[in-house]
């Protein structure tokens, strides 16, 4: 579904709530990544990933299932979940991607998001391994360790990750992301913003989201 935000036109900015723990939010990325790729004016196109928890009260290091967490958060029974498990991943499938639901780990994602914000240049990269680390290889994505092996898996120092990890560096920015969320009333995720001008939720079909960059790109010169 596509809606107007009332703000300001300005230059192409693409905002991304996400949650990498959330399965749609990785196919999502890579449907909008693909539309970027076929966008004549992709170059004038900045995408900043922001924050969004969707269990924010999941117990770090807890190292349940994915399915028996949902089981349990959802009331669903685990035959039900093990479907759902088998359209995403079927989904999944068709974007190119492995999601092993068997291995997934349920994880508090909050210092993977103070990760990706102290990230820098390298922020894509670590997205896309946080995605593939939590859903094709089963690591378990709230242990500190892991997220510094996974930093440095993308080019970062491990040293400096560690440290920046066991302080509280990046949390404020995840805090403002998950506030901004709530001011536009984001319920759930994938969700995409252009210029805080024109939204898309959910994992939408690549025309939609080269239907949403036209759109922020004509609104960019009125």
């Amino acid at each position: 579904m596509t809606t107007q935000l009332n703000d300001s036109a300005r230059a192409i900015e693409i905002e991304i709530w996400s949650d990498v723990a959330c399965p749609w939010c990785y196919i999502g990325k890579h449907r909008f990544l693909s539309a970027l790729s076929n966008f004549e004016g992709r170059e004038r196109v900045r995408v900043t990933w922001r924050s969004y928890q969707l269990a924010p009260e999941t117990p770090v290091g807890e190292r349940r299932s994915e399915l028996d967490a949902l089981v349990q958060s959802k009331g669903m029974s685990a035959e039900q979940v093990r479907q759902m498990f088998g359209h995403v991943s079927r989904t999944a499938a068709e974007e190119g991607l492995r999601l092993d639901f068997d291995s997934v780990i349920a994880a508090n994602t909050f210092d993977a998001h103070r990760l990706i914000h102290l990230a820098g240049d390298s922020r894509d990269a670590v997205v896309e391994a946080l995605f593939r680390a939590h859903f094709t290889e089963g690591a378990v994505i709230d242990d500190r360790e892991v997220l510094v092996d996974i930093a440095s898996g993308a080019g970062l120092d491990p040293d400096v990750v560690r440290a920046q990890l066991d302080s509280d560096a990046g949390a404020d920015a995840v805090r403002a992301d998950l506030a901004s969320a709530r001011q536009l009333q984001v319920s759930g995720v994938p969700f995409f913003v252009a210029d805080r001008r024109i939204a898309v939720s959910g994992a939408q079909p690549k025309d939609l989201f080269l239907q949403l960059l036209t759109q922020a790109s004509a609104a960019s010169v009125d």
